[in-house]
């Protein structure tokens, strides 16, 4: 793996690991921040891919642009679409007043974020 694919891996397990951390390792879970973290995982990962194959991307923070440039790559990508969908608002909005999630829709971002996360491990043989 290149060296900038790799480091946006690590970025992205980072992301993953907070996630987690905020979710289930704490006393009182914190959903908002966690489900912003499953969406970074998810970038990130998709970002690693594209930066492995030597794909340019813009520098946003939207999910459904990044997977078709990897359906381009791979049609295999083509079904994260609905998972991505599920994590795309989580990038924004939940940073900010007004908007509060659940323990309940942060653990389906997580495990939304786990499963693509384990895709595109795989598809990065790592």
């Amino acid at each position: 793996m290149n060296e900038i694919a790799a480091e946006w891996v690590f970025k992205a397990e980072e992301d993953f690991y907070s996630a987690d951390t905020l979710l289930h390792a704490v006393e009182i879970p914190l959903a908002g921040t966690a489900s912003f973290h499953c969406q970074q995982c998810a970038e990130k990962y998709l970002k690693a891919y594209l930066q492995e194959h030597e794909v340019r991307f813009e520098r946003k923070h939207e999910l459904l642009p990044l997977v078709e440039l990897c359906a381009g790559l791979d049609a295999d990508f083509a079904g994260l679409r609905d998972d991505l969908a599920k994590l795309d608002g989580y990038a924004v909005a939940v940073r900010y007043p007004g908007i509060n999630l659940s323990v309940e829709l942060a653990e389906v971002a997580f495990d939304t974020a786990k499963r693509v996360r384990e895709f595109i491990r795989r598809k990065l043989n790592i």
